[in-house]
């Protein structure tokens, strides 16, 4: 499996395929790269070069115990794009992947990139403070976090078959295959990178960083999002970016790219050739 040595010894898996301009995934949590296979078809097809990596400690990536943190995330994803001198490179990131993409440009610079896409992202910052009136209460997170540690396989399942594509909507019709999918790609990684990443999505601001990034984003959010709340995201986000733009989709879940892909991959297409 092709991989990428960090610095401090984790073992990074990703996908390099195609050629033209690079297009880098960034996945949610607690997925994988595999979560990013409808848009890695689609836009390998049209063109582009299209990379994607697993966290570390998901998916195929060292299972460290520890490092489960922004900082790491996008020292990680630095390494991968030096690896592989990716170039006027497109990061598109999604729930977590979106925080991830944003510490990354703000911490290493933004030499390498073109246009950065949140897509029901995390940013600013989802937990409830002070200066976050409207975000979640920390008591959320920690009950994720004890769900992850006691019965993570059941929660998977319950979270994929529920709010996440929001399949527990009136008239959803549920595919057991995109659930099982989910499930899978969560299992695969490792129970103390999850609990820890619940830490690293929700309790990070990433305020300072959206302030920093100059280059073009477009921030895509559902707004029937049930995981990350769009009004406080999405629409936020937009707001601390100095080149944004934003668009909403009613009636959208948290996993649109999935369930929503022609849709998404269309906006996306508009976005890279503009």
């Amino acid at each position: 499996m092709p991989t990428v040595t960090t610095s401090d010894g984790v073992e990074i898996f990703y996908k390099d395929w195609g050629s033209g301009q690079p297009v880098v995934f960034s996945h949610g949590w607690p997925l994988s790269s595999d979560d990013w296979d409808a848009q890695m078809m689609f836009f390998v097809e049209h063109g582009y070069r299209v990379v994607a990596h697993d966290r570390r400690g998901h998916g195929r990536s060292t299972q460290v115990a520890d490092g489960h943190d922004m900082d790491h995330y996008a020292d990680d994803m630095r390494a991968v794009v030096e690896h592989l001198d990716l170039r006027d490179a497109i990061h598109v990131g999604h729930s977590t992947g979106g925080g991830e993409i944003a510490r990354y440009l703000a911490r290493h610079g933004v030499d390498r990139a073109a246009k950065a896409v949140l897509i029901s992202a995390v940013p600013p910052i989802m937990v409830k403070t002070d200066s976050n009136p409207d975000g979640l209460p920390k008591e959320v997170f920690d009950d994720i976090q004890q769900q992850v540690a006691q019965r993570r396989a059941d929660f998977f399942w319950e979270f994929a078959a529920g709010p996440f594509y929001g399949y527990n909507r009136e008239g959803a019709q549920p595919s057991q295959g995109v659930i099982a999918n989910w499930w899978r790609q969560g299992m695969m990684g490792g129970a103390k990178a999850h609990y820890d990443g619940v830490v690293a999505f929700s309790q990070t601001d990433f305020t300072p960083d959206l302030e920093k990034i100059e280059i073009p984003v477009l921030v895509l959010h559902g707004e029937d999002d049930q995981v990350v709340p769009y009004q406080d995201a999405g629409v936020r986000s937009a707001e601390f970016l100095p080149n944004a733009t934003l668009k909403t989709y009613p009636g959208f879940p948290h996993g649109m790219p999935t369930t929503e892909a022609d849709t998404i991959n269309a906006d996306l297409l508009e976005f890279f050739r503009s």
